[in-house]
């Protein structure tokens, strides 16, 4: 039983320690990589994201309201659907 409880305490122990040196080390690096503000530069990364996302998207609505580029939907409609049934229903032709 006391066996247990000392490895416990060495393990907890261990997890404290490994804890507080990933932490200082994740500080060290992060404060490192250029600018302190980690927040900032995401910020910045954020914004041109959404810049690209909106070109993209605008020049898409350019693209699809161009009357010249898009497809007739109604280019396979007949003019009149009745035609081809009065044809086939007259019975003196």
């Amino acid at each position: 039983m006391m066996e247990n409880k000392k490895m416990l305490l060495i393990s907890f122990a261990a997890l404290i320690i490994g804890v507080a040196i990933g932490y200082g080390y994740g500080t060290k690096v992060g404060y490192k990589s250029g600018d302190a503000d980690g927040f900032a530069r995401a910020e910045d990364q954020a914004k041109k994201l959404q810049e690209a996302a909106g070109q993209k998207a605008a020049t898409e609505a350019a693209k699809a309201a161009n009357p010249f580029q898009t497809t007739n939907p109604l280019q396979s409609v007949d003019t009149n659907p009745f035609e081809k049934a009065k044809k086939v229903l007259n019975p003196f032709q």
